[in-house]
């Protein structure tokens, strides 16, 4: 099924970087070569690893019994890297913003940054999988930092000297230059008890005309229950027929409506997103905006009515596309599906049976021969609660000299449903990996369908269940999904 070639005619993108405490780092890597072959295992590639570019703080001190304090050391790192969610007021259950606030949960810190559940960045390099670029604003501490780190800890944790301390690094820039259309959902959500809440706002921008966006940003209205917002554009308005009067719908990992493109997404920390040089995206006259906006309760009663999008419009027609196009999510053998395990006589079926611990379905997607040249400029993985590990990677059928046949662009082997974001390449746009006609598109999505799993125990509870029933693909809480996401831009020439 060629997804793209669809949505370049007629569905807006755009990507929106999200993280906690995300630091605008971010490495280009160095060339890579193919180390695997075969679509039963799916392309990789080898190359520089991806890694936030921060340096670590030094102590001044020398030699291996270096004191490492919290003044001096960890403080700029702890503000770089977490302060986007661990502040007073933030979503994080905990703040860190001080030394007293800090202190009791050093060992914790040190182990959630060891075990790599924080900060919550979800895309990582392994054996299979490692992309020849970096991310743009990457959380993740590098080597030294977490040296420093793991040093501070052994050493229990001191605090220095509050009057020598280390400059804390500036607060990233949080907000979208020059935007012009800001639509702030148009009621009030109250979220009390113990369970998350999804639900949907249409807002209509008023587009009179096609509308050409360089930049956007989503701002929650409640740093303490929002968790994470998708948008989406609704072209067909659609979203009207299911809005009550305060203009909200329940909805759950998507706007619940079909024929909609994703335009954006936010968690905490994240930074507007402005395209590659010369990219725009295209809204169509009269489309509406979906915010499926993931509410997480505190305990106590809250409030959320300001939660908001802005955009910026793009003064001309840009010379390149921005575009998401969204491939995956088939169901038999015609649109890619492979045979896997537990298939009835092997012939492809996509049923995660109750009980099944490591099951893959392996996905592999012919983009057509119609297809314009695409530039990758940032891709995500998304799956359900049962998911568990997805790799994303693209065979290209003629691929000029020393173009690999094969790359890995993702993997994201801890996946998080609460965690999802968008990975956006730091390279030039003249230096991404790009997709053209013939090429085909490789997706792994890795279940686990046991009580092993928490996420699977939540979703159960949650639905008055209490043992895994077989999940078949769906937009439902125990549905599932295997779909991959991908920023493109493509030359303005090549679709008009």
């Amino acid at each position: 099924m060629n997804l793209c070639a669809g949505l370049l005619l007629s569905g807006p993108a755009a990507l929106a970087l999200a993280g906690c405490g995300a630091d605008g780092g971010g490495e280009s890597g160095a060339g890579a070569t193919t180390v695997a072959s075969g679509v039963s295992e799916g392309p990789t590639s080898s190359g520089a690893s991806s890694g936030a570019s921060s340096g670590a703080g030094e102590t001044g001190d020398t030699g291996p019994a270096a004191t490492v304090t919290w003044h001096q050391d960890i403080a700029p790192i702890v503000a770089q890297k977490c302060g986007g969610c661990h502040v007073s007021g933030g979503i994080a259950p905990l703040s860190l913003e001080t030394y007293a606030a800090a202190f009791p949960f050093a060992a914790a810190l040190l182990d959630a940054v060891e075990r790599r559940t924080m900060p919550p960045f979800l895309a990582d390099s392994t054996d299979e999988c490692e992309p020849r670029f970096g991310f743009k604003n990457d959380p993740r501490l590098t080597d030294p930092e977490l040296e420093l780190l793991r040093g501070w800890v052994e050493q229990g944790a001191p605090e220095g000297d509050a009057k020598t301390a280390a400059p804390l690094p500036m607060p990233p820039d949080l907000e979208l230059k020059d935007a012009d259309i800001h639509l702030p959902i148009p009621g009030t959500v109250t979220v009390k008890g113990t369970e998350d809440q999804y639900i949907c706002f249409s807002v209509d921008p008023g587009f009179a005309e096609d509308a050409w966006l360089d930049g956007l940003q989503i701002t929650p209205g409640n740093h303490k229950i929002v968790h994470h917002v998708l948008a989406y554009v609704d072209p067909d308005r659609a979203s009207e027929q299911l809005m009550g009067p305060d203009g909200s719908y329940p909805c759950f990992g998507g706007p619940g409506i079909d024929n909609t493109s994703l335009i954006g997404a936010w968690a905490p920390g994240a930074l507007p997103f402005v395209p590659p040089d010369k990219v725009a995206m295209r809204v169509e006259a009269g489309s509406r905006i979906v915010l499926n906006i993931h509410y997480h309760p505190t305990g106590a009663e809250e409030q959320d009515s300001s939660t908001a999008i802005h955009m910026r419009r793009y003064p001309s027609l840009p010379e390149y596309v921005g575009l998401l196009a969204l491939i995956g999510n088939e169901d038999d053998a015609g649109g890619g599906l492979l045979p896997g395990p537990n298939d009835p006589n092997g012939v492809p079926i996509f049923k995660i049976p109750a009980g099944a611990v490591d099951h893959t379905e392996t996905m592999l997607i012919d983009l057509g021969s119609d297809l314009p040249e695409l530039r990758v400029f940032g891709s995500t993985s998304h799956m359900h609660y049962v998911g568990t590990d997805m790799l994303i990677g693209v065979q290209r059928k003629d691929p000029e000299p020393g173009v690999l046949a094969e790359e890995c662009l993702l993997q994201t082997p801890r996946w998080d449903f609460q965690w999802q974001q968008i990975y956006s390449y730091a390279a030039d746009l003249d230096a991404l990996p790009r997709v053209n006609p013939g090429d085909k598109v490789f997706l792994r999505c890795t279940y686990n369908n046991s009580m092993s799993n928490p996420f699977v125990v939540k979703a159960l509870s949650e639905q008055g269940l209490s043992e895994p029933k077989d999940v078949v693909l769906g937009e439902s809480t125990l549905d599932e999904m295997c779909l991959g996401v991908f920023g493109v831009a493509v030359a303005l020439k090549d679709v008009i």
